[in-house]
C-alpha cells in the first residue's frame, strides 16, 4: 500500500521577504554584538560631536588672556578652570581635540597608504619581496621617539618659515608619524597577499591573461581591505599618542595653538595648583585612544571570516 507524504509548501513570497546577505552586512551584525566596540563607538561619536560643534556653543576664545582670572578653578563660568594666563581650559580642550584627531586621521592615511602599497608589492612580486621586507625590518629597528625628536628639531624651523608656525608643524608631524608607522601594515598586507595570490580566482585570472596590475587592483586588494581597516583604527590611536608625546616634550605646536599634548605640557608645571589643567586633556587622550582600540577589536572580530555564527 503506497503512502503519501504531505509536504508543506513555502509561501510564494518567501524569497521576496528574505533580504540578501552581504559580507559587510554580516560584519555589521557581528560588530553590533561586540559590547565594548559599541560603547567605544558611542563615546567616540560623542567626543567628535563635542569637538566639532562644541566651540559653536561654548564661544569663549581659547587664546583670550585674562590674567586677573588665572587659576580660577572649576566654576560655572569656567567649568574646566583656567590656566596661568586666564585662558579657558574647556575652550582649549575643545579646540585642541580638532587638531589631535586631525593629526591622527591624516597620519593614519599616510601610514596605511604606504604600508598597503609596500605590502602589495612585496607579497605579489617575488623579486620585490626580499628588498622591501629588509627595508621594513630596517625601519622597524629604528628607535621611533628619538628619531622623531631629531627630525622635528632639524626641519621644524624651515617649515615654520615656509608654511607658518601652525601649518608647518602640522605638516611635519603628520608626515613624520605617517612615514614611521607604516611597517606593521606592510607586514600584515604582505602575509594576506601571499595567501591570497594562490587562490583559485587569482590563478584563473592569471591564466586568462589578465595583467598583474588588474589582478592586484580587482582581485587581491578588495580581499585584503579587512585587515587594513583594522590596522587603520590602531594607527589612529598610535598617532594621537605620538603627537601627544611630542607636544608634551615641547617639540610640537606653539603655546598659542593648543592640542591635547600641548595642554599637558603647559599644565605640568602647575599640577599642584590646578590639577584640572592636566586632568582634562589627559582624560580626553586616554578616552579617545581607548575608544579607538575598542573599535579596532570589534572590527577585527567582525571582519574575521573564520568567525561564524
Amino acid at each position: 500500500m503506497a503512502t503519501t507524504t504531505k509536504v508543506s509548501a513555502l509561501p510564494l513570497d518567501y524569497k521576496a521577504t528574505q533580504k540578501p546577505r552581504t559580507l559587510w552586512g554580516d560584519a555589521w551584525r557581528r560588530f553590533r554584538k561586540h559590547l565594548l566596540a559599541m560603547l567605544g563607538s558611542t563615546a567616540l561619536i560623542i567626543i567628535m560631536l563635542g569637538i566639532t560643534f562644541g566651540p559653536l556653543i561654548w564661544t569663549l576664545d581659547p587664546t583670550y588672556i585674562d590674567i586677573v582670572d588665572s587659576f580660577s578653578g572649576m566654576t560655572a563660568e569656567h567649568p574646566f578652570g583656567t590656566d596661568n594666563l586666564g585662558r579657558d581650559t574647556l575652550a582649549r580642550v575643545l579646540y585642541g581635540g580638532r587638531v589631535s584627531l586631525a593629526i591622527g586621521v591624516v597620519a593614519m592615511l599616510i601610514g596605511i597608504l604606504i604600508g598597503t602599497l609596500v605590502g602589495l608589492l612585496a607579497g605579489y612580486f617575488k623579486f620585490l619581496d626580499s628588498p622591501l621586507m629588509r627595508l621594513t625590518d630596517m625601519f622597524l629597528s629604528l628607535p621611533l621617539l628619538p628619531l622623531l625628536l631629531v627630525i622635528t628639531l632639524l626641519f621644524r624651523d624651515s617649515l615654520r618659515v615656509t608654511f607658518g608656525p601652525e601649518l608647518g608643524i602640522f605638516i611635519l608631524t603628520v608626515i613624520v608619524i605617517g612615514c614611521l608607522g607604516w611597517m606593521p601594515t606592510a607586514r600584515l598586507v604582505r602575509g594576506e597577499v601571499l595567501s591570497m595570490k594562490e587562490r583559485e580566482f587569482v590563478v584563473a585570472a592569471r591564466s586568462l591573461g589578465a595583467p598583474d596590475f588588474r589582478i592586484v587592483r580587482n582581485h587581491i586588494l578588495p580581499n585584503v581591505l579587512s585587515p587594513v581597516i583594522v590596522s587603520a583604527t590602531f594607527s589612529i590611536a598610535s598617532a594621537i599618542i605620538t603627537e601627544s608625546a611630542l607636544s608634551f616634550l615641547g617639540l610640537g605646536f606653539p603655546p598659542d595653538f593648543p592640542t591635547w599634548g600641548r595642554l599637558l605640557f603647559d599644565g605640568k608645571d602647575f599640577l599642584t595648583l590646578t590639577p584640572a589643567l592636566v586632568l582634562w586633556p589627559g582624560l580626553m587622550i586616554s578616552l579617545t585612544v581607548l575608544c579607538v582600540n575598542f573599535i579596532g577589536d570589534g572590527l577585527r572580530d567582525a571582519l574575521d571570516p573564520r568567525i561564524t555564527k
